[in-house]
């Protein structure tokens, strides 16, 4: 029985071992020429202003999860919108309703961030 999962288990230690070659080859091949420029905090372009320790605004943390929200509705409703017609002839209307709940309970979530001023990008 465990003699079927041999070939699985090759191909699973081949592909490790070209993700490993293939991660340290740059290492390897690559130009090693560091300077203060490389070797620089990179902050998108801009030099780097305070310290670690600063605090950040809380702004950085409604937009995260204004994100967070918007990415789980579409991780839940694409797949819902399409095999809505298969799902609807077998489960009736419940799947609506449900999508409906699902949908109602995200907006209220919207609501509350435009309520605190998650929306305004100033």
């Amino acid at each position: 029985m465990l003699e079927t999962y041999i070939p699985v288990f090759l191909v699973l230690i081949i592909a490790i071992a070209i993700a490993i070659a293939i991660a340290f080859s740059s290492v390897l091949f690559g130009p090693q020429r560091p300077n203060t420029e490389k070797l620089s905090t990179y902050e998108s372009g801009m030099k780097p202003v305070g310290t670690t320790k600063d605090r950040i605004s809380i702004k950085y943390y409604l937009v995260a999860m204004l994100f967070i929200i918007f990415d789980i509705e579409v991780i839940f409703v694409y797949p819902w919108a399409v095999e809505f017609k298969k799902l609807f002839a077998e489960f009736g209307t419940s799947v609506f309703v449900s999508m409906l709940i699902f949908l109602i309970v995200f907006e209220l979530g919207y609501l509350y961030a435009f309520k605190k001023g998650g929306f305004k990008w100033d």
